[in-house]
């Protein structure tokens, strides 16, 4: 069963996602013509206490009921936090937002809201090791898997050719789940995908699990904050990207941070060895690639020799070659946005996105 959303609950969410947003990104020059600006510190004002989760995020609040999906995969019962909400004025097409890896479902607020408004059922799933689902000790992450596991909830609440939209990781699922199920995928929306390279084979190392492991094991909502404002939100620091960096860093500091720590040192490994790059001549939806131009993100960028890291994660280019690979694609360029233009300028992001869905109408060229 969906919930539904007032209209007035859905005006006051967008108006506050646009003012903690600030201003509109404006215009610029072509990506490469005007460098990113230099990594400002992170003001202290910015920098609230820390708050502590427990491992499927006890203690923080989605701005939408949540509701849980019971099932069993690889002989473990499982249950996957999901969102399932209803518009208004429905136009009778679903939307599924699959979120990325240090994003969750109550991350695509603004953007829910947005597509209320416009008519649409919205769904947004949490996957397996991420945020308020279940994180398994011993599961083979896979984003066949992920997939599957998503395709058996969107059965079990009677969905069916949905639009697929995925972010960062969740652009790498939403890929495999439109290889998976073509004839299931309306259409697809990739924004600021990850897997467009093959780290790899471009001469990054592989860690371990238990390398990964080590690593999460000494998260903290700083060095996200630095690792974000660089690689997402191209130098730049608004009190709106907190929210994420708090709800992440949270699950580390609480009675299951191991256990929260392993999945994610599994999640790692997936997403670095099983990049799509290779398999985007295979999709047969029409895709909205929705790129933020500075974003420089690569998995394991920071393990790679510097003359390797320099040349990765160039998404000016990467996105350019993604549209040329997929058969019937569209680019969305946002030149001053990074890695979450969806929450760096949910405004444009949401009016490039309703637009570029319309059936009978392409989508705006930009913000």
């Amino acid at each position: 069963m969906t919930v539904r959303v007032p209209a007035r609950v859905r005006r006051a969410l967008l108006a506050l996602a646009a003012l903690a947003a600030g201003a509109v990104v404006q215009a610029a020059s072509p990506a490469g013509d005007d460098p990113i600006a230099p990594l400002e510190p992170v003001p202290a004002s910015s920098t609230p206490a820390q708050l502590v989760y427990g491992p499927e995020l006890e203690g923080y609040e989605y701005p939408y009921p949540v509701r849980r999906f019971a099932f069993e995969s690889q002989r473990v019962q499982m249950q996957m936090a999901y969102l399932d909400l209803a518009p208004d004025a429905p136009n009778g097409r679903t939307v599924v937002l699959l979120h990325g890896k240090n994003f969750c479902a109550g991350t695509w607020a603004p953007t829910i809201a947005a597509l209320l408004g416009a008519g649409y059922r919205v769904v947004a799933p949490d996957q397996i090791g991420f945020c308020k689902s279940s994180k398994p000790a011993r599961y083979q992450f896979s984003f066949h898997q992920l997939a599957s596991n998503t395709k058996a909830l969107l059965d079990a609440i009677g969905v069916d050719r949905p639009i697929v939209v995925g972010h960062s990781t969740g652009g790498m699922l939403a890929v495999r789940y439109a290889l998976m199920f073509p004839a299931q995928v309306d259409r697809l929306v990739l924004v600021n995908p990850i897997g467009l390279e093959d780290w790899q084979a471009k001469g990054v190392p592989v860690p371990t699990v238990d390398q990964w492991y080590q690593r999460e094991l000494h998260v903290t909502a700083e060095r996200i904050r630095a690792y974000e404002q660089a690689t997402y939100y191209a130098g730049q620091w608004r009190a709106a990207f907190d929210a994420p960096v708090r709800m992440l860093a949270g699950m580390y500091l609480g009675p299951g941070r191991e256990q929260v720590a392993w999945d994610s040192a599994l999640l790692y490994d997936m997403i670095m060895t099983q990049p799509i790059v290779y398999e985007l001549g295979r999709i047969q939806a029409p895709t909205l690639l929705i790129i933020g131009q500075r974003d420089t993100t690569a998995i394991g960028k920071e393990f790679a020799a510097p003359e390797v890291a320099a040349g990765l994660g160039n998404y000016a280019l990467l996105g350019r070659s993604a549209a040329a690979r997929i058969p019937r694609a569209t680019l969305v360029a946002f030149p001053d946005a990074g890695h979450a233009p969806q929450i760096q300028d949910p405004a444009a992001f949401n009016r490039a996105l309703i637009e570029g869905l319309e059936p009978h109408r392409p989508p705006i060229p930009g913000p």
